[in-house]
């Protein structure tokens, strides 16, 4: 009886390891240009060259260069009537843009941008709100590298 179903189990893994390995996406190879945005630009550079790697689509000789922008502003914000816990809303917007240095035009724009929030404590001198903005900028930004990597196996290259 155990034998019946081990088999059936190694079938069954078989055949979704056939399926997995014939639906293979094929991405452009892309290289790394300019990133703004001093730190956040720097944690953005990090972030999509590691996404880019996993994905095998770094290249550095590529003709399709990626260009981009990172910036995160705050604002104060209260959530309820008697005003007793304020929140601090973070905003982080990502602009990427892909230049053909062949072409010498950009052939594919994205631009998106997130929020989240954190409990703001009642005194400049805790540092819980300082790791607490670092770690939602860190999480926005993998999130919108993401998002970016996604979006461009839906896309083609094409100049504007």
């Amino acid at each position: 009886m155990y034998k019946i179903k081990l088999l059936i189990l190694l079938l069954f893994n078989f055949i979704l390891t056939n399926c997995v390995s014939n639906n293979q996406l094929n991405y452009k190879k892309l290289s790394l240009g300019y990133i703004g945005g001093e730190y956040d630009g720097l944690l953005l550079s990090n972030t999509l060259r590691s996404y880019l790697n996993s994905f095998n689509m770094l290249d550095r000789s590529s003709n399709y260069e990626i260009r981009a922008s990172i910036s995160h502003s705050s604002s104060l914000f209260v959530t309820n009537i008697d005003n007793t816990s304020d929140r601090e809303r973070v905003t982080s917007v990502i602009n990427i843009e892909i230049f053909d240095k062949e072409k010498n035009c950009f052939t594919y724009s994205f631009k998106s941008d997130v929020s989240q929030f954190y409990i703001l404590a009642s005194s400049d001198k805790f540092i819980s709100n300082k790791s607490a903005l670092e770690e939602i900028k860190l999480e926005s930004t993998e999130y919108l590298t993401k998002k970016f990597i996604n979006n461009l196996s839906k896309d083609s290259f094409d100049c504007n």
